[in-house]
């Protein structure tokens, strides 16, 4: 950035060059403590002056208190005490003003070293206001004294500023990041949702429309990355500061609308990322069964137009994609429902433009539908089409190879339908199910029971003549 040294010379506006300037601050601090040290000098020098008066009175006490005693008044006595010890007339009042305590012998040697200090003061003043070179180490040795006490906001002159980018400028803060079923998007500051007690109601948080529930809500610094992946197995970046801002109430924007996505190309996964490490990975999973485990930092350079995370054969999708640590199990479902359960040590990490391995053989026309990560205190949760579902306990799925074809984890029937989604559930969660006709209906988790793998499960959702469920969705909790 441009700096415009225009600074008063003499009285006079002058533009300086970084040398002018720093001559005239030397100058100005020349002047500085010449003044300071004049100023010390004649404060030492009165100082000084007082205290040979009180050496003299120590030096006659007895004769100074008879000639205080026999005085009729204090002007009597002063005048005395100047014309019989030749003393001035600031000397005879510091002794007539003396307290009697500092006549001890211990008072008496304080006087004399606070004399002896101050001469050695004068004497150093008066070498520095007589010497340039002594003014000029000690307006280095001050500035050194300062350069203590600076902190990293001090500014660096350096041999080429970086360019400064739009980021730089945005503060780093906690937003509410809101995302809604039918794909809206927003976020608002942390304080948009005030604190409240225990059992509070809570505060609306977006308004939707009726056939449109928060699926997810979370708090992420400004500066975070939100990645978006698409069916076509590509990856799209969004910071949070380039999500418009809104109110509680708004419904936000359209994500479609941020991103420079392709004809025909939706998205399917999204995850918040606040820093790009070796140490998470991100595991994708396609629709004919193949799997990829890509390292998490290699999707730390962003485009606008979006970069390949899988690449797919003809005909194929990416259908989910899961951040891992290394050391997860996953659990692939099918349409026919067939689910197979592996650790993730079974997929070698590559790069972004491999395609993957076989995670899971297919028979027939079948098709992965989703994949889930086994997680601690959870279930598997399997709907259908047809609006049937259960839970499943993931120690039911044994863990084996990948490249199998997996176990039954529903009895797919004509009744019940092929299998929509999978997904790892808690019992605190809620979902809710989305028909192609656009109905849909809020269920707790905890009201789907919990069921062996080679069960049809329950009805969860009614639906009407030729309507099928077309989505799942965990929505996001209330606290």
């Amino acid at each position: 950035f441009g700096v415009i040294n225009l600074a008063l010379v003499d009285g006079q506006p002058r533009l300086l060059t970084l040398k002018e300037t720093i001559l005239h601050y030397i100058n100005h601090r020349k002047e500085v403590i010449t003044r300071r040290s004049k100023f010390e000098l004649e404060k030492a020098e009165k100082r000084l002056h007082i205290l040979e008066g009180l050496m003299i009175a120590l030096e006659n006490i007895d004769e100074v208190i008879t000639l205080i005693k026999t005085s009729k008044t204090p002007e009597d006595a002063k005048k005395g005490l100047v014309d019989k010890f030749d003393l001035g007339e600031e000397q005879a009042k510091a002794i007539l003003d003396m307290r009697l305590q500092r006549l001890t012998a211990l008072e008496g040697e304080k006087i004399i070293e606070e004399h002896n200090q101050l001469v050695r003061t004068i004497a150093g003043l008066k070498e520095l206001l007589a010497s340039e070179a002594e003014i000029l180490s000690l307006i280095k040795k001050e500035l050194e004294e300062l350069r203590e006490f600076a902190d990293e906001r001090r500014t660096q002159i350096v041999d080429r500023a970086s360019e400064l980018r739009i980021e730089d400028l945005i503060p780093k803060e906690e937003n509410v990041i809101t995302i809604s079923s039918s794909g809206y998007i927003k976020r608002m500051v942390v304080s948009a949702y005030r604190q409240q007690r225990r059992g509070g109601k809570g505060v609306i948080g977006m308004e939707t429309k009726e056939e449109d529930l928060v699926c997810d809500l979370f708090i992420a610094n400004t500066h975070d990355h939100i990645l978006f992946f698409t069916n076509k197995g590509k990856v799209y970046w969004l910071k949070v500061y380039e999500i418009p801002t809104a109110s509680r109430q708004a419904r936000g924007t359209a994500i479609v609308n941020l991103l420079q996505i392709e004809k025909n190309e939706r998205i399917n996964t999204y995850i918040p990322i606040n820093r790009f490490d070796y140490n998470h990975y991100l595991f994708m999973v396609t629709k004919k069964g193949i799997v990829k485990k890509t390292t998490l930092s290699a999707f730390s350079n962003p485009r606008k137009t979006g970069i390949i995370a899988i690449s797919l054969n003809d005909g194929d999708e990416l259908v989910c994609v899961k951040l891992t640590d290394g050391n997860q199990e996953v659990v692939i479902g099918t349409k026919h429902g067939k689910a197979i359960r592996f650790s993730e040590k079974e997929v070698r990490s590559t790069g972004r433009g491999a395609y993957g391995v076989i995670g899971m053989k297919l028979v027939g026309d079948d098709e992965v539908v989703s994949g889930a990560l086994v997680e601690e205190k959870a279930t598997l949760l399997t709907v259908t089409e047809n609006g049937y579902g259960k839970r499943t306990v993931f120690e039911e799925y044994r863990t084996t190879g990948r490249g199998g074809q997996g176990v039954i984890t529903v009895h797919v029937n004509a009744k019940i339908g092929g299998v929509v989604d999978i997904r790892s559930v808690k019992e605190e969660d809620e979902i809710m199910l989305t028909t192609s006709k656009g109905i849909i209906i809020r269920v707790p988790v905890r009201g789907i029971p919990i069921h062996g793998r080679n069960t049809q499960g329950v009805r969860i959702m009614k639906l009407e003549q030729n309507d099928k469920v077309v989505g799942v969705a965990t929505l996001a909790r209330e606290d």
